[in-house]
């Protein structure tokens, strides 16, 4: 088997996968709306109450937030509360930093 060759860095894809997951204005309200909260956690139900979507339309911004890894999520039935994941969101932004100092 041929090796394929890869063009782009872990950091490369790992950025555009953040890229990806911030590319919606729904999903901007919703860190900015978890970043404000970052020492605790929120519900999803109090995020539907402040942002004027379908709550079947937040939890796929929501899911989208978290496969990227900017969020993480604990299952409470019949709750999932939800905050920044703080590692990832530091990496993220210092990735855009420097990415936009150059």
């Amino acid at each position: 088997m041929i090796a394929e060759k890869k063009y782009y860095t872990e950091s490369q894809e790992k950025m555009a996968r953040y890229a990806k997951a911030i590319a919606h204005p729904a999903r901007v309200y919703i860190l900015d709306f978890l970043a404000d909260n970052i020492d605790k956690c929120c519900y999803s139900g109090d995020m539907a109450e402040d942002i004027p979507i379908a709550r079947s339309t937040l939890s796929e911004h929501l899911k989208a937030l978290k496969e990227a890894g900017l969020i993480q999520g604990e299952i409470n039935p019949p709750y999932i509360k939800y905050c920044i994941n703080k590692a990832n969101w530091e990496e993220a932004k210092e990735m855009f930093e420097g990415f936009f100092r150059k």
